[in-house]
């Protein structure tokens, strides 16, 4: 059995910020693979902290006709 090894953290904030950079110029599904994590992150936080009940009815009409569309 092999010992697996952690990959070691970007030694400075600028580094990580230049692989980061990197990664999205690499290919642009990796942006557009960004793009949706960070927008499902922002609208999941919304329904758990700060939508009312007349956002939540308005979205529940939204899921229901992007749902028909799929």
């Amino acid at each position: 059995m092999t010992k697996e090894t952690k990959r070691k953290a970007y030694a400075t904030k600028e580094a990580q910020t230049e692989a980061t950079k990197r990664w999205l110029e690499k290919s642009p599904d990796n942006k557009a693979h960004r793009n949706y994590l960070s927008r499902r992150s922002n609208a999941r936080g919304f329904i758990r902290t700060m939508a009312t009940a007349e956002d939540l009815e308005e979205l529940k009409q939204l899921i229901s006709e992007r749902e028909k569309n799929l």
